[in-house]
């Protein structure tokens, strides 16, 4: 098919010029890079997985049946007429959801790593493939972990059990507010949860609980992520707050962040990719509180931002619905999302690539709360990348973090471009 606006033109006139600086605080960058694209902005919808992997019956009982969107356009009916416009029903029947007749770039995405977990999903972008997963726990942890955790914080410890977050805390929240004890679980995931009033607990505190776990947590042990998970209220209405941190493993080094580093490439993470990567290659970051915050940041980092990456991660839909098995409110969310595509659209410069895809499954219409493993959908779009490619089923995430690394004149160890398809 060919280009729009002339994007043979465009393409040739952006390559080989240097990246600019945007102010002062960023240091002046002098490498002049083999660009493609100036800048790519990478959206994570955090679980918005679209059909069970073959392998799927290994990870649970129920993994099979599973397929976030599918299922919940089929049971809940999903009204989303740009991400249909731009191809999502081209990647796989969709009820109500039809094949665009002009879509972007489309495809999907296998998780070649074993597990079905954000560290493990985004290691995987990035270049990273495990050769085991991250460790279990789905009775709670070893008595001698949870003894040497008390002793080092001083505290005793609620719980230790595989929970749902907000289920634990209505379970366990007075009790804690009597003795200051902090409540740990985890979940179907490799996670050691600490929550934690914040009148009982002080933030302060709380975070050096969790780094005293993670400095536990390691060899065997070694869990993908200890997240701190502070709350508020009265027991019978306790409510999480927006001070979540996550304390992440340390990814191998020579990741996709690493390489773009290598080469001055500014990255803006947006969300908890900053707290998945420990903060690597990251000039700057935004926190966000929900997905609404974190679009609004997209379109505030894209005014400020004329090049580099901008990397983005919308966790409601897995945190707020896909855990809480509220199909409605998952539905209501990618609705959401859709209805924002249009102001994105309209934000992208002529020099801009666009990435829509996920990080595994959680799918809100099976039972149990866990993630599943499943594809990833894969949207790519831009005013000078080709439409209508069809970019098939990838054998990895990692092939999204190559075509990025290759747009930025880098490598990385895994994956297979698809930068060519779309040129």
């Amino acid at each position: 098919m060919p280009h729009e606006r002339g994007s043979h033109a465009f393409l040739n006139s952006v390559s080989k010029r240097p990246l600019q600086d945007h102010d002062s605080s960023r240091a002046a960058i002098d490498v002049t890079l083999e660009i493609v694209f100036r800048r790519i902005i990478w959206i994570v919808l955090d679980s918005a997985g679209i059909g069970a992997m073959p392998d799927a019956a290994k990870y649970g009982e129920f993994d099979p049946e599973s397929d976030t969107i599918g299922n919940i356009a089929r049971i809940r009916g999903l009204k989303v007429p740009n991400l249909a416009r731009l191809g999502l029903g081209n990647i796989k029947p969709l009820a109500g959801i039809p094949p665009s007749d002009s879509p972007a770039a489309y495809g999907r995405c296998a998780l070649a790593s074993p597990g079905k977990d954000t560290t493990t999903g985004h290691w995987e972008m990035a270049g990273i493939h495990l050769e085991k997963p991250f460790p279990l726990y789905p009775h709670g942890f070893p008595a001698e972990i949870i003894e040497e955790f008390e002793n080092r914080i001083g505290r005793r410890a609620l719980g230790n059990k595989a929970a749902s977050g907000t289920e634990i805390i209505q379970e366990l929240g007075a009790e804690h507010m009597r003795t200051g004890s902090p409540i740990v679980y985890t979940s179907a995931d490799s996670v050691f949860q600490v929550a934690a009033h914040e009148e009982v607990i002080p933030l302060w505190e709380l975070y050096k609980i969790c780094e005293t776990a993670r400095a536990i947590l390691h060899g065997g042990y070694e869990v993908g992520r200890v997240i701190a998970r502070p709350f508020t209220g009265a027991p019978g209405n306790f409510t999480r707050t927006a001070n979540r941190h996550d304390y992440a493993v340390a990814p191998p080094k020579g990741m996709l962040l690493d390489r773009l580093d290598q080469r001055g490439v500014f990255v803006h993470s947006i969300g908890k990719i900053f707290d998945v990567f420990l903060g690597r290659g990251i000039r700057e970051s935004t926190k966000t509180r929900n997905n609404a915050d974190g679009m609004a940041a997209t379109l505030e980092a894209m005014r400020s931002a004329a090049d580099g990456l901008i990397f983005v991660n919308l966790v409601d839909f897995d945190q707020q619905y896909g855990h809480r098995n509220d199909i409605a409110g998952y539905g209501a969310a990618l609705e959401q999302f859709d209805a924002w595509v249009p102001r994105f659209e309209s934000a992208l410069d002529d020099g801009d690539l666009a990435i829509f895809t996920a990080d595994h499954g959680c799918d809100p219409t099976i039972p149990g709360t866990d993630h599943t493993r499943e594809y990833v959908p894969l949207l790519v779009l831009g005013p000078a990348a080709r439409r209508g490619v069809d970019l098939g089923l990838r054998a990895s995430l990692s092939d999204i973090g190559q075509s990025v690394a290759e747009n930025f004149g880098a490598k990385i160890a895994h994956g297979e471009s698809f930068l060519p398809q779309i040129l």
